[in-house]
């Protein structure tokens, strides 16, 4: 069963949320879902629908700037007028408290994807006790030299128009280990059907402002901060999937660094799972059954490792 609302935040914004439950049942877990760049959460139906069949309900919301959220805010790519990062980050937050207050004492889980799992990181870093493990699917490791370029570069354009050339830079590179390409966008997914979906879809694909990039940037030099990433409580349950054909992750380059980062500030439980051929949008891959099935047997194990201890 679904259920969608409208939830409104501390400065009167409305935030889509959308909810996978089965009515009179008691969920062994909750999984809080935040999206990537330039997408929305209808978009992770299947796999919610595939989560609550075993008993973990699913919450997700469309950040600003995204799908209904941002359309109803008026302008697609465009986070907030300053700090957007950190104000979307906070939003998840207003959506873990209203997990918590619908299914009080039910273990709470979070995977972010893509950006997501870039607002998943720093969410973190004020709110590791209010979650009992995060899943980063499709996340990555940035240099400094390119984030600190990239952030001064958006901050030359006018913040609420599309920024074509941010844009480019971001994407011109990521299909280029691509065989056989058919779209610019192959990338995401071996799954050619998900891929023209999400070339069909009007609130995928857009470009965003450049305010969203300055914001962007701003948020990924933050998450990758040492002093900041020691704040995590170094018990929390951390897991990273990417597929090792992935650009985002450095085809899993980016990912092993940045499990490197939580395993030098002491974190104790981070596994890695790596997935041979996949691309981008591992939940969307050809062998997506497997992808799912592998998140919940991890977050199963984790509810029973915590119970036993």
């Amino acid at each position: 069963m679904e259920n969608e609302y409208w939830l409104r935040m501390s400065d009167d914004a409305d935030i889509y949320v959308k909810k996978w439950f089965e009515p009179n049942r008691k969920p062994k877990a909750i999984l809080q879902l935040a999206h990537g760049m330039v997408e929305h959460i209808e978009r992770y139906n299947d796999f919610a629908s595939f989560l609550i069949k075993h008993d973990i309900f699913v919450y997700g919301n469309d950040h600003r700037g995204h799908g209904k959220t941002g359309e109803r805010q008026g302008l697609l790519g465009f986070l907030a007028e300053k700090d957007g990062f950190q104000i979307v980050t906070e939003d998840l937050f207003e959506v873990t408290k209203k997990i918590k207050s619908d299914f009080p004492n039910i273990p709470v889980f979070m995977l972010g994807h893509s950006m997501g799992s870039f607002l998943g990181r720093n969410y973190i870093q004020s709110h590791s006790n209010e979650i009992d493990g995060i899943l980063l699917s499709g996340t990555g490791y940035f240099p400094k030299i390119k984030t600190f370029t990239g952030k001064q570069l958006s901050s030359l354009f006018p913040p609420r128009n599309p920024n074509t050339l941010m844009n480019f830079l971001t994407y011109f590179s990521y299909n280029k280990k691509i065989g056989n390409r058919k779209t610019t966008l192959d990338w995401l997914t071996s799954n050619e059907k998900a891929v023209q979906d999400y070339m069909n879809d009007p609130y995928c694909g857009f470009v965003p402002t450049a305010r969203f990039f300055y914001d962007l940037m701003s948020g990924i030099i933050n998450i990758q901060d040492s002093n900041r990433i020691e704040t995590i409580r170094k018990d929390l349950p951390l897991l990273l999937i990417s597929g090792d054909m992935d650009p985002v992750g450095d085809y899993t380059k980016g990912v092993w660094k940045t499990a490197k980062l939580y395993e030098k500030a002491g974190m104790e439980k981070i596994m890695i799972h790596i997935f041979t051929d996949g691309r981008h949008e591992l939940l969307n891959e050809t062998y997506k059954d497997e992808v799912y099935h592998s998140i919940y047997n991890w977050i199963v194990n984790e509810i029973n490792r915590k119970s036993s201890e």
